[in-house]
């Protein structure tokens, strides 16, 4: 779930996507995706579109916050907690440094196919 959240979200023009793997650093979580919005209506986007993946192999989240506000939108699914940024919030929050001694999850953006 984590690494499609990452795709999707860098898939939807979000920049710096990374995906944290927290399992030996905080119980509650095991992966944060972080991404950088270009836009409050976005990020919504990216929200929504996020929790449809999810609701596709039966999940839902257990709670969202921040999606009528402007600078961070963060859904919680249990095992995976996507925070999505303003820049400014982003810079401000800075949770990349925050939990800078979590490993960063590989990922790749999908790739589009060419029929």
């Amino acid at each position: 779930m984590a690494v499609e959240a990452a795709r999707l979200a860098a898939a939807t023009r979000c920049r710096d996507v990374i995906v944290l793997d927290m399992v030996r650093l905080w119980p509650l979580a095991d992966f944060f995706v972080l991404a950088t919005g270009t836009s409050p209506r976005q990020m919504r986007t990216v929200c929504d579109q996020i929790q449809e993946l999810a609701q596709k192999s039966g999940g839902k989240p257990y709670s969202r916050s921040g999606y009528e506000g402007e600078t961070w939108i963060v859904v919680d699914f249990i095992d995976v907690v996507v925070h999505l940024f303003s820049p400014d919030a982003r810079s401000y929050y800075d949770l990349d440094n925050l939990w800078g001694d979590a490993p960063r999850a590989p990922w790749e953006p999908a790739t589009e196919r060419k029929d």
